[in-house]
């Protein structure tokens, strides 16, 4: 008898496990709306309408207790970001603007324009990581 109820307390484990899983998968490939909607009903999320879907899905999982597993691939993307300061994109800037300078005198117009693009896309970004 107390076999049988250790037997069945383990398949409800294992069941259990698998709905956990299938659950997470499932929260990974839902859409924003899906996902404002399962937050809706969670009191603890506020503020569910402003966030953005990894946002939602970490808070939800959070709640629901599941272990957020992230990927290498993003947590070396997520480093590689963070480590880029303003004094060493400016010094990219500068370097393009020499270039600049030198396809200016041979004038080669396309290289000229690419290398103004790559400057004002640096300008933008040096703005973004000194506001940070």
């Amino acid at each position: 008898m107390e076999e049988e109820i250790q037997k069945e307390d383990e398949q409800n484990e294992i069941k259990a496990e698998k709905m956990k899983n299938e659950e997470e998968k499932s929260l990974e490939k839902m859409t924003i709306i899906e996902l404002k909607q399962i937050a809706y009903k969670i009191p603890e999320i506020t503020g569910a309408s402003a966030m953005k879907k990894e946002d939602i899905l970490a808070a939800i999982k959070k709640s629901r207790g599941i272990e957020d597993q992230v990927s290498v691939k993003k947590k070396k993307k997520k480093q590689i970001k963070e480590e880029i300061s303003v004094k060493g994109l400016k010094l990219k800037i500068v370097r393009l603007k020499e270039e600049k300078d030198v396809a200016r005198k041979s004038k080669e117009k396309d290289r000229v324009n690419i290398l103004r693009r790559r400057i004002n896309r640096l300008k933008k970004r040096t703005r973004k990581v000194a506001q940070a």
